[in-house]
């Protein structure tokens, strides 16, 4: 592995990346990828753990697109990261590992849920268009894919949320104008839970930690499902209007083994 490959492969596509092959930190694998900022602004934190047996390398390079895929190998597998530009920041993505992503058109295709990938082969979206973030098949805001829905699926305007943040753990809310929640499981969730606890896992940490029924808990629907219509906003992207109704569905990241690579996640 050479750490000065590393950064002026990203440097090509326009980022700075700090490489550090003298971590004294803990961490919870061999490679930890972050998004740090200091006084001339956004770089990738890339932590190493020195190993013989560590493999860490740029697979594929897109400069025009601002996009590269890294991958880690080691004695736990292959990993791959999706290290880019979107909208006005950089980012870190872990990529599937079922999806074997080989470079960086086909990890971008592997982010996308599958219901994404079946309305845009469906449609017919060219593949030019495939990873705007508007075409006749999705918006995408971040993480976000919104699927439009087919006109005749009703909704109940009694159950209509206003204002309402829409958030994956810990990483700061996208607001919808409007959106509806269906089904899904009730978990119970606090700062120090951002993930959410089920019903029985909240009691049996209650049972055995009492002081931690102060925690500010709320509940919420894990996994439902979700439409939204009117304007989306996030501090970190352009507001995007959605006219109709429609579903969202979020990246597949979280399916990847090598999230816990990852630090930074919105």
């Amino acid at each position: 592995m050479s750490a000065q490959l590393i950064e002026r492969h990203f440097a090509k596509i326009g980022a700075r990346a700090k490489v550090d092959v003298s971590v004294s930190r803990r961490l919870r694998s061999n490679v930890a990828i972050d998004i740090g900022l200091d006084s001339e602004g956004e770089y990738f934190d890339v932590s190493v753990i020195p190993s013989r047996e560590l493999d860490l390398r740029v697979i594929d390079m897109r400069p025009q697109e601002r996009h590269l895929l890294l991958m880690s190998q080691d004695s736990d597998g292959k990993h791959k990261f999706l290290c880019g530009h979107d909208e006005r920041h950089w980012f870190v993505a872990a990529v599937p590992e079922t999806a074997r992503a080989s470079n960086v058109a086909t990890a971008m295709e592997a982010l996308k849920p599958q219901a994404v990938r079946l309305m845009q082969d469906r449609l017919k979206v060219k593949p030019k268009k495939r990873n705007r973030r508007r075409n006749e098949a999705f918006v995408r805001q971040g993480e976000w894919f919104f699927v439009p829905v087919p006109g005749w699926v009703h909704v109940n305007e009694k159950l209509i949320l206003r204002n309402e943040p829409l958030q994956r753990g810990g990483g700061k809310p996208h607001m919808v104008e409007e959106l509806v929640r269906d089904g899904g499981e009730t978990v119970y969730v606090s700062p120090q839970y951002p993930n959410g606890l089920t019903p029985r896992q909240h009691e049996v940490l209650i049972s055995r930690k009492p002081k931690l029924h102060n925690l500010r808990w709320i509940t919420q629907r894990r996994n439902p499902q979700v439409l939204v219509r009117g304007k989306v906003r996030h501090a970190d992207h352009k507001t995007i209007v959605l006219n109709d109704w429609h579903q969202v569905l979020m990246n597949t990241e979280t399916q990847a083994v090598a999230m816990r690579h990852v630090a930074f996640l919105d």
